[in-house]
């Protein structure tokens, strides 16, 4: 999996690279701002663009910009948004045009190797990764007479989980449920929203969407 990484600060963005070379991805390009990125992705087309969200040269939402450029004009390209503190409000605007090959995460989150490369991994291959801080927030700003109501405080776990990206297997593992258990608690998800029966894998990213959108 080819990953290009864009942060303007020299240190981290080595460390981005260095975890990333050793977990065994292919690093295409580290560069220092967005326009560097946008350049190289347009040329290269790697599998995931990693971008903080400041950048030069106002150091406001010029990596959060170039992130919304390459969801628009490349959607090849997954996109990895990195934040130095919580700002649920630029994850909701970047996850709200559609839930797959995306991610927003605390830049804390790469000091968990492991959980950071099966992030990059998932926003790779067309799935999410958020931050479990972020979506904390956004269940705490929940807002009166959402379609989350009818959920039971379990079940919002499990949806919050799935908004971060989790496997059906992976919930099991983070609540210390049976496999029975989750599909029991995501069929009851789907149907409490209204999400009609298709493919699972389709109704996640709805059922994600209406998270977001709540």
């Amino acid at each position: 999996m080819r990953v290009a990484v864009a942060d303007d600060s020299p240190l981290f963005r080595a460390g981005v690279v260095r975890v990333l070379a050793d977990a065994g991805f292919d690093v295409s390009a580290e560069v220092g701002d967005a326009t560097a990125l946008l350049a190289h992705v347009a040329a290269e087309a790697p599998d995931v663009a990693i971008v903080d969200v400041r950048m030069p040269p106002t150091f406001t939402t010029e990596g959060l910009q170039a992130a919304h450029q390459i969801r628009a004009h490349h959607p090849a390209t997954g996109v990895l948004v990195l934040s130095a503190v919580v700002e649920p409000t630029y994850a909701m605007k970047l996850l709200a045009g559609g839930a797959t090959s995306v991610g927003y995460l605390l830049k804390d989150s790469v000091l968990d190797l492991t959980e950071f490369a099966d992030a990059v991994r998932r926003v790779g291959s067309g799935k999410t990764a958020v931050d479990p801080v972020v979506i904390a927030q956004l269940l705490d700003r929940q807002r009166a007479g959402s379609p989350l109501d009818a959920l039971s405080q379990r079940e919002r776990e499990v949806l919050g989980l799935m908004a971060e990206g989790r496997t059906n297997t992976s919930i099991r593992d983070k609540l210390f449920l049976s496999p029975k258990t989750v599909e029991t608690h995501v069929r009851n998800i789907f149907m409490k929203l209204g999400l009609v029966e298709t493919d699972d894998d389709h109704r996640r990213v709805l059922a994600v969407l209406t998270f977001l959108r709540a």
